[in-house]
């Protein structure tokens, strides 16, 4: 019998037999989900949190923006190391830091000790999740291919949110918080010991690192989500808001003028000619932002208003994660026959359809008009996030796609962290000691504004010829 040889895809999954490759592409897409769970894997358990490690309002709202400022900041970062030093080498090491602090996390005794964690986490994914889109676009034979591979990936991105809540919920209620941090350990611990078998190293390529791009780059969004976050606390006019908000813009400034100036820019300029990109990655900000904002008011609303408890909190969330499966296994033909712009303006228009009625609940509000919004959430979710990582990663040279797969996740993560910020503050502003509705509903409509945003910034492409999209 002749013994099967192994060879190398162009970029990185080893397709010695396709059971091999096939498995390698699982297990980076489980540690892709494993980063993208834990933005709301502890969302649904913060009350327990804060009672068990004694938080305040306050410090609670940077167990979430913790992991995202840190991923999102250094995501840049992630994609440039990945590009010089192999992308696979960037991954393994991006997946052990997380491994190793979510351990940590999960150990923490107070509340310092947790948020430093969590930011640590974050660093971990943002040197991991760049590789792990740059692979797979890479290694794609044909568009086909691609397509399928960015409709898998871009399910577990999107449903990834939705599916935290429900695993956090489960765990919180069955063991304790500390296992939504404890999880991560057994499936980092796989992925580490497996991916280094199954998928080949990518190139290394000549560059340098752009470390006061990843200073103010980082700092920037530190800033900018500190600045929002105190909106919620003492006011939009107050010298701290303002403070932090003036000092972001500024270390923003920076990173822009640097990226102009520098041999290797950890932001290619480049990458934002392009005005569909530009589209995308706003409308990607903007979307997520929506998403994380609505998570995190539909929780206080089912635990505090309809008294559910985390584990059936977790569980009302399933039409998401349901939906958003089903339309991945069908956008890659919806994408070949309409286009990623059409697709894209007809997602963003359901999920403001979708929010809307969530601006007007009530304690009589029935749970299955909830569920219906939250169907159509999902499947809004399943119709765009594919599409828009098409449109961003679109005429990507090889040798860039980490960095420019780092700037899509970027806009995704602190769009996240930037509209979660917004939206709290917001619902903070016009809350009512006791009364979750009036600060929640104003919360939904700040969520609304935020989806409305995405579909704005894909509207104009519309009237652009197709080959130009």
């Amino acid at each position: 019998m002749t013994p099967t040889i192994a060879t190398r895809a162009p970029a990185g999954i080893v397709t010695s037999g396709r059971r091999a490759g096939s498995i390698g592409l699982w297990l980076v897409m489980l540690a892709q989900l494993m980063l993208v769970l834990d933005a709301t894997v502890v969302n649904v358990a913060l009350p327990h949190i804060a009672t068990d490690l004694h938080f305040d309002r306050a410090e609670l709202s940077w167990v979430l923006n913790g992991y995202a400022v840190a991923f999102g900041g250094l995501l840049l970062l992630g994609g440039r190391i990945g590009d010089v030093m192999g992308r696979r080498r960037t991954f393994l090491v991006g997946v052990a830091a997380f491994t190793l602090f979510s351990l940590l996390g999960g150990l923490a005794t107070s509340p310092l000790l947790l948020v430093i964690a969590r930011a640590l986490q974050g660093l971990g994914a943002a040197f991991a999740a760049p590789s792990v889109l740059a692979l797979i676009t890479t290694s794609a034979k044909d568009d086909g291919a691609r397509n399928r591979a960015l409709a898998l990936f871009s399910a577990i991105a999107s449903m990834g949110g939705a599916l935290g809540l429900i695993l956090g919920g489960l765990l919180t209620d069955t063991t304790s918080w500390r296992w939504t941090l404890f999880i991560n350990v057994p499936i980092g611990v796989v992925v580490l010991i497996a991916v280094p078998r199954l998928v080949a190293e990518t190139p290394r390529r000549p560059g340098r690192f752009d470390i006061l791009g990843a200073v103010t780059a980082t700092g920037g969004a530190i800033a900018i989500v500190w600045g929002l976050i105190q909106a919620g606390d003492v006011g939009w006019s107050s010298p701290r808001t303002i403070g932090g908000l003036v000092v972001g813009a500024a270390l923003i400034a920076i990173l822009a003028v640097t990226e102009r100036r520098v041999a290797h820019p950890l932001l290619r300029p480049q990458l934002l000619r392009s005005p569909s990109r530009v589209a995308a990655l706003a409308a990607m900000a903007a979307t997520y932002g929506g998403m994380l904002a609505m998570f995190f008011l539909m929780v206080q609303y089912l635990e505090d208003d309809l008294h559910l408890t985390p584990m059936v909190t977790g569980l009302a969330f399933l039409p998401m994660p349901l939906s958003i499966f089903a339309m991945s296994r069908i956008v890659p033909r919806l994408l070949e026959r309409f286009g990623a712009v059409r697709l894209v303006i007809f997602g963003t228009a359901l999920r403001v359809v979708a929010f809307l009625p969530l601006t007007q609940l009530n304690t009589d509000t029935p749970l299955a008009l909830v569920l219906l919004a939250l169907l159509g959430t999902g499947i809004s979710a399943g119709m765009t996030f594919m599409p828009l990582t098409t449109l961003a990663l679109r005429n990507v040279e090889p040798e860039h796609a980490g960095s420019a797969s780092g700037l899509f996740q970027t806009m995704q993560q602190l769009g996240g962290a930037v509209g979660l910020a917004i939206v709290a503050s917001i619902y903070a502003a016009f809350a009512i000691p006791g009364d979750f509705l009036t600060g929640g509903r104003a919360g939904f409509w700040s969520a609304t504004v935020l989806s409305a945003l995405a579909l704005a910034a894909v509207l104009g492409l519309i009237f652009k010829p197709r080959k130009a999209v």
